[in-house]
């Protein structure tokens, strides 16, 4: 299986948010190609500090060692709520395939009242672990910091797409947004061959910031149907499209398939963790196709819907 090379870019965050005009306009046609193209980006020089990560990844780990019992005292529920956490064989992320070789933590946005109310949003609490003390604050901060990052890398679609930089702003604020910690445990003996450990499928909202570890595993579908590794770099998170900006975009930006495997070999024997911020837009913003993105030879493709009963849909064939 071929590896990334020329296919997934790696682009240079910094020289969007802080480039002169050249160098932005450069960054901005890499952001098109790529959207265009695959719809992965290797982010570097972004904006979540390394130190960040690398508690949130510690402060993951302690909770996947709890016990499944208290683990269970916070399960999720209900797709309508999507928090909490969610036990081994619970998903099934592609509908023809086995059921996913992970368990997860869901988080959402904390929302005042007021805000509840101007945007619509259910009225879903996070649930927390009483054992770790330092978990809840942790993520939070995580979950804000993405947030922020989330909204900037959007700046750069929407200049991509010739619309002006804060086009998205408004449509993600406060968002609908989900933090996913993950844990695919490692297999009992090294196989011969790639085992699955989460099903093909494509990300449902805007876009998906993933940070892994080492131990790698994701795998990408190209446009003409190869699958191609897209491995751990260090310093960099990988950055790809989801549904609704497909469909805002025309199907200019691909939404594109891929999957989690076991690694053939000694790699199988050891459990991989990795990190995964949903950006989703206001559950009441309606999704259509964007002026730029169509004309009398290619009229829009999807017709308007709006991004909550869209996610709802989606969670719904997942569980």
């Amino acid at each position: 299986m071929p590896n990334t090379a020329n296919l997934i870019p790696l682009i240079d965050f910094r020289l969007f948010t802080n480039g002169n005009t050249t160098e932005r306009q450069a960054i901005v046609a890499e952001f098109y190609r790529a959207c265009h193209d695959i719809g992965f980006i290797y982010l570097k020089n972004h904006s979540v500090p390394k130190p960040l990560i690398e508690e949130l990844f510690a402060q993951a780990k302690y909770f996947f060692d709890l016990e499944t019992s208290a683990k269970q005292q916070i399960a999720w529920s209900s797709e309508v709520g999507n928090r909490g956490y969610v036990g081994f064989g619970r998903e099934q992320l592609d509908p023809g395939g086995s059921t996913d070789l992970k368990e997860a933590f869901n988080v959402g946005i904390e929302l005042d009242s007021a805000q509840i109310a101007e945007h619509s949003q259910a009225l879903i609490t996070n649930q927390w672990p009483s054992e770790l003390p330092d978990f809840r604050e942790t993520v939070l901060e995580f979950y804000q910091t993405c947030t922020q990052a989330s909204l900037e890398i959007l700046r750069a679609f929407a200049t991509a797409l010739d619309l002006p930089e804060t086009f998205f702003d408004d449509k993600h604020n406060p968002g609908d947004n989900t933090l996913r910690l993950l844990h695919y445990p490692a297999s009992a003996v090294a196989a011969d061959t790639e085992q699955i450990r989460a099903g093909v499928h494509s990300d449902y909202g805007s876009i998906t910031l993933l940070f892994q570890d080492e131990v790698g595993g994701l795998e990408v579908c190209t446009t003409w149907g190869e699958w191609i590794r897209a491995p751990y770099i260090p310093d960099t998170i990988v950055v790809n499209t989801g549904d609704l900006m497909q469909r805002w975009t025309n199907d200019v930006f691909v939404s594109t398939k891929h999957r989690v495997v076991s690694p053939a070999g000694p790699s199988a024997l050891r459990s991989r963790y990795s990190v995964a911020f949903f950006c989703h837009p206001n559950t009441d913003t309606v999704v259509t196709c964007l002026p730029s993105c169509q004309n009398s030879d290619r009229p829009a493709l999807h017709p308007p819907i709006q991004a909550g009963e869209y996610l709802s849909s989606r969670l719904q064939a997942t569980y």
